[in-house]
């Protein structure tokens, strides 16, 4: 199976780039070095989503970027996405292994223990735990739980773990000196003014 080889997990929502194209926003951001995207965009019809990820895929073809397509199996076939990214609510790993092969990549979100174990189990290549600090759009899952359950995560499972939920540039080496195998996030480069430079300010901290 595909180990990850990325620092940076970028997650989108076109709700946050402050009526910038995404993906313009997306194009900085690849300027800045970002070499894993997440395509996640809630509320789009599939027609909508699978002509947005036709564009995002192209952009990512020219920068060399993995595209992970967050739920939708079929999307990520249809474009030849590198994979997709599951959550609690998607469908089981085992099911979307079957579609995609084994040269394709699955992460899944947890926000346990139990969760991670399950998608390790389950065949899983890597997982995104959190939300690790206070994040507006993670507030519907509770309060942050914190680098301690962080670190006991990537203690406890073989898979890489990336942080997610409030990360920026202030935390993200935090969260990596705790074993994680890098940060997911999304407003600090979606609503960044330039998100070159919030990529690439990010990208410098997780790998120097």
């Amino acid at each position: 199976m595909p180990q990850p080889n990325f620092d940076l997990y970028l997650i989108t929502d076109r709700k946050l780039t402050h009526g910038r194209d995404l993906v313009w926003v997306l194009e900085r951001a690849l300027d800045g070095g970002v070499k894993a995207v997440q395509l996640r965009e809630k509320n789009l019809s599939g027609k909508e989503l699978f002509t947005l990820a036709e564009r995002v895929t192209r952009l990512c073809q020219r920068y060399n970027t993995q595209l992970f397509i967050n739920d939708r199996v079929d999307v990520a076939l249809a474009v030849d996405a590198a994979g997709v990214h599951l959550g609690e609510a998607s469908i089981p790993v085992p099911a979307a292994r079957s579609l995609l092969g084994a040269h394709r990549s699955i992460g899944v979100s947890t926000h346990s223990l139990d969760g991670a174990r399950r998608a390790e189990q389950e065949g899983a290549d890597f997982v995104v735990f959190g939300p690790v600090y206070f994040t507006p759009s993670k507030a519907d899952l509770g309060v942050p739980q914190g680098i301690k359950a962080l670190q006991f995560i990537v203690e406890n499972i073989s898979l890489a773990v990336y942080a997610i939920g409030g990360i920026k540039a202030d935390n993200a080496l935090e969260a990596k000196s705790v074993g994680s195998r890098g940060v997911a996030l999304i407003s600090a480069i979606m609503s960044a003014e330039d998100p070159a430079l919030a990529a690439k300010q990010i990208i410098a901290l997780l790998t120097r």
